[in-house]
């Protein structure tokens, strides 16, 4: 920010200018890639490896800096790691590109990915990430460098993903351009290159203003997973194999796969306008059309959900309160996987890969907070505040304040949810789900400082808490009293049996 804007917020928002400050004295940088000792991990003294950290900057609005800030060799790894699947993605988006050329090149991904020298250069010239494909061999050469342990991984969650991926692609291509005909898949029918028929699939709708939408919630979860769920799949086995994290962590793909799935459909409900203006409809028709979690207050045709007409007709809600139920539902099914993030988070050892893994799932409930019966989500991109999350960045460095910061945005949401929203009851039980979690883990009477525990004097629970710790004294001492008792007693009995031999 320039020196203005510092001063208007100075003034304006002197509480985030304070936050801020702090922020950038005292929080340091965990680690310099570019540093002399760090190149033998890091790879900076090779310059196909400098190109890829330049292209995790150029394409990574979010993680390029907690990327950076993974020990020893497990940043260099996940950098190329989001770069595969970066480029992967890229591929998919890019509208431009015919469906039958793109088939091939998708569902063959993982094959190019360890080609020596394969690049592609058809991407349109408008698409953001074009210059990650067009160099895209020196993300090939530093793969065959990794471990091969590592490389297996990356190639194994890319042949995962490039399938889910490639046939959305092609329902995307039959709706719009109404032929059902399979493309040239250059000899592979989608079915033999690891993949659903597109037709057999289902879950895809033609939008009559053009553009596809997902049917049912099932097919919301199948597509973030495909999207989200295996790349935490991928970084738990990757967080495994670099031995920073328990051996049994990589089987936990539940947990894993609800710490994308967060992630993911906090990203959909936020972009929801840019999305729809892009004619991309992520929300499942399940969820806001009529019949579903909101009744009849539904909507047949997604983009009315930005209307802005605050008119009720007999006593029934206006187009805006209905599009924040809906929203409110969107949002109750992304709060769902709240419990499995906490129990994840919970479970790392490593602190920079906690940080990794924390620092955007605390993001994600701030940003459900912000959105949540917020409609100007409806007309415009809202984000959290840097101040904010700053703040948040910060306190993300244990379980215990993971926990908190859950509880806090959960109450939040809880204090906005109305009884005449549809999931009222649900919001209510969720966001319970949260506050039980965090209470059983991380009881709220207790306090932990450098001197250890402490109790809240004024909670009724302190009493029962203090109780049994006395009772735990009281049983320990009495261990130790009769356990020294029959140690003197045995030596009484050696020294009974040497009087009685001298005697005798």
């Amino acid at each position: 920010m320039g020196a203005a804007k510092w001063i208007v917020m100075a003034l304006t928002h002197p509480n985030e200018f304070k936050t801020l400050v702090q922020f950038y004295i005292h929080h340091e940088q965990k680690r310099d890639i570019t540093a002399m000792q760090e190149h033998a991990t890091s790879g900076w003294d090779r310059k196909t490896m400098r190109r890829c950290w330049d292209f995790l900057d150029m394409t990574s609005r979010s993680f390029a800096a907690v990327i950076k800030e993974l020990e020893g060799d497990l940043a260099r790894v996940v950098c190329l790691f989001y770069l595969v699947l970066r480029g992967l993605d890229t591929i998919e988006d890019d509208m431009t590109i015919p469906d039958d050329v793109k088939q091939p090149i998708l569902r063959r991904f993982h094959e190019h990915t360890v080609t020596p020298g394969w690049t592609f250069d058809g991407c349109g010239p408008n698409e953001k990430d074009r210059q990650l494909l067009v160099e895209y061999d020196v993300v090939v050469e530093e793969l065959h460098i990794l471990q091969p342990e590592y490389r297996a991984i990356i190639v194994d969650i890319c042949h995962k993903m490039q399938v889910g991926m490639a046939d959305y692609a092609h329902r995307y291509a039959i709706a719009t351009t109404g032929s059902a005909d399979l493309p040239k898949t250059g000899g592979l029918h989608p079915e033999k290159a690891g993949g659903l028929h597109p037709e057999k699939v289902g879950g895809l709708h033609l939008e009559k203003a053009g553009g596809l939408h997902i049917e049912k919630t099932e097919d919301y979860d199948l597509y973030c997973h495909y999207v989200a769920g295996l790349v935490g799949e991928g970084l738990c086995r990757l967080f495994t194999a670099s031995k920073k994290e328990a051996p049994w962590l990589g089987g936990e793909l539940e947990l894993a796969n609800s710490m994308g799935l967060f992630l993911q459909k906090t990203n959909i409900i936020r972009d929801f306008r840019e999305d729809v203006d892009d004619r991309r409809f992520f929300w499942p028709r399940e969820i806001w059309g009529k019949g579903g979690p909101v009744g009849d207050l539904g909507f047949d045709n997604v983009q009315d959900l930005c209307g802005t007409d605050t008119t009720t007709v007999d006593g029934k809600p206006s187009v805006v309160d209905r599009a924040l139920f809906v929203q409110s539902a969107m949002i109750l099914n992304a709060l769902n996987h709240a419990p499995d993030v906490l129990d994840f988070l919970r479970v790392l050892k490593n602190q920079s890969v906690f940080n990794f893994c924390a620092i955007p799932q605390t993001m994600a409930i701030a940003t459900l907070e912000l959105c949540f019966m917020n409609p100007a989500m409806f007309q415009r991109n809202i984000k959290i505040r840097k101040a904010e999350a700053a703040e948040l960045i910060m306190s993300s460095t244990n379980p215990r304040e993971v926990a908190s910061i859950f509880r806090t945005y959960a109450r939040r949401i809880h204090a906005k949810v109305t009884p005449r929203d549809p999931s009222f009851l649900g919001v209510g039980v969720v966001c319970g789900k949260i506050e039980q979690w965090c209470e059983k883990h991380y009881p709220s009477f207790v306090s932990v400082d450098t001197t250890g525990p402490a109790f809240d004097p004024m909670d009724p629970r302190s009493l029962l808490a203090l109780a049994d710790q006395k009772r735990d004294q009281e049983m320990a001492q009495k261990k130790r009293v009769e356990e020294m008792r029959a140690r003197l007693g045995r030596l009484e009995g050696v020294q009974q049996r040497g009087e009685l031999s001298v005697l005798s």
